[in-house]
């Protein structure tokens, strides 16, 4: 006679292994990305509420529109890991949406909600450089593997607070990270005593750099949500949708002062007390 089967056990120790199996395939899998993208975006004093809701709300629609979402599931492996936060002066940035997958219109729709839940809040001074810092810290707390490590940094003034933004940018650039520039050249806002008339210059000598660096210029607050799906767009394509871009720079000219905004300030500082 045949021995009796160890159905009940068998079945459990099986049916835990393939789950086991399931969960730890499509982990190591998913971890791989085409894209791994930080968008940072200012919200110092300089920007009124209204700006600071556009932006939020340009960011917010610009993931869920065609385009964006074609460049993102036509990739290699048709998925991108994405982080937004805010920030303003040195130790100020807000990360509103941690590492988060799209690889999906629901993935897209899902991100937009969350830009769109808390208002954001404006902050004192301008520190791009505390801002690629903390985008470095970002990247290296990623558990996914991009093909590529892109920033995608707005503001609407030049660093005055912190590390130089030189040397910042060549923190992330000398790991291999793209640093991509979005300034706001639109002279609104609650100030312009620390304004610079050729920001985006600025930002290509001494904010952006790495692999197909760009810097796409907006003039107008009626053009930012174009301007930011079309910045999107070329970030996702990579270096060779870069081509199609106006203002492409790849190597820095050096020929700016990138302390121009500390100068400023300084000669602010001596004439008022400080804050």
């Amino acid at each position: 006679m045949e021995p009796p089967r160890k159905t009940g056990h068998a079945a459990k120790v099986l049916a835990l292994s393939l789950g086991f199996l399931a969960l730890s395939v499509p982990a190591n899998s998913q971890s791989v990305v085409d894209v791994e993208l930080v968008l940072a975006v200012d919200v110092s004093l300089s920007m009124s509420p209204d700006e600071l809701e556009i932006q939020r709300r340009g960011y917010a629609e610009a993931l869920v529109h065609d385009d964006v979402l074609n460049a993102i599931l036509g990739g290699l492996h048709g998925r991108i890991a994405i982080a937004y936060f805010e920030w303003a002066g040195m130790g100020t940035q807000r990360l509103v949406l941690p590492w988060t997958v799209i690889a999906s219109h629901g993935d897209a729709r899902k991100v937009a909600e969350t830009l769109s839940v808390d208002p954001p809040a404006s902050a004192r001074r301008t520190s791009i450089s505390g801002a690629l810092d903390f985008a470095l810290t970002l990247f290296q707390e990623t558990s996914f593997s991009g093909l590529r490590r892109v920033v995608d940094i707005s503001g609407d003034g030049p660093n005055n607070q912190g590390l130089p933004v030189d040397e910042a940018r060549d923190a992330l650039t000398s790991r291999g990270i793209t640093i991509n520039g979005l300034p706001l050249m639109t002279n609104g806002g609650l100030t312009t005593r620390f304004d610079v008339r050729d920001l985006d210059t600025y930002y290509q000598d001494c904010v952006i750099g790495g692999p197909g660096a760009f810097v796409l210029p907006v003039n107008d607050w009626d053009q930012f949500a174009e301007a930011v799906r079309r910045k999107l767009v070329i970030e996702l394509a990579g270096t060779a949708g870069a081509e199609d871009a106006v203002n492409v720079v790849k190597v820095q000219s050096s020929s700016y002062d990138c302390l121009i905004g500390e100068k400023m300030w300084d000669d602010r500082s001596w004439r008022w007390p400080a804050p």
